[in-house]
């Protein structure tokens, strides 16, 4: 037969949710200075081609 478990105290929940909500800050902080990196052409781990010129031609 099952057994219910204990319930998590509030602090250990506001800990955890704490953990995953400064992953995802850590993670858009990244993704904003790699964007911020590739824009101003400083990139190391990224090639991007600058064209000034843009043809509709292109994109058909």
């Amino acid at each position: 037969m099952s057994v219910p478990k204990k319930r998590t105290s509030i602090s250990k929940k506001r800990i955890r949710r704490n953990l995953w909500k400064k992953k995802g800050y850590w993670a858009a902080v990244k993704a904003l200075s790699l964007a911020k990196s590739i824009s101003t052409g400083y990139s190391k781990s990224f090639f991007c081609l600058k064209n000034k010129t843009i043809n509709k031609k292109d994109y058909k």
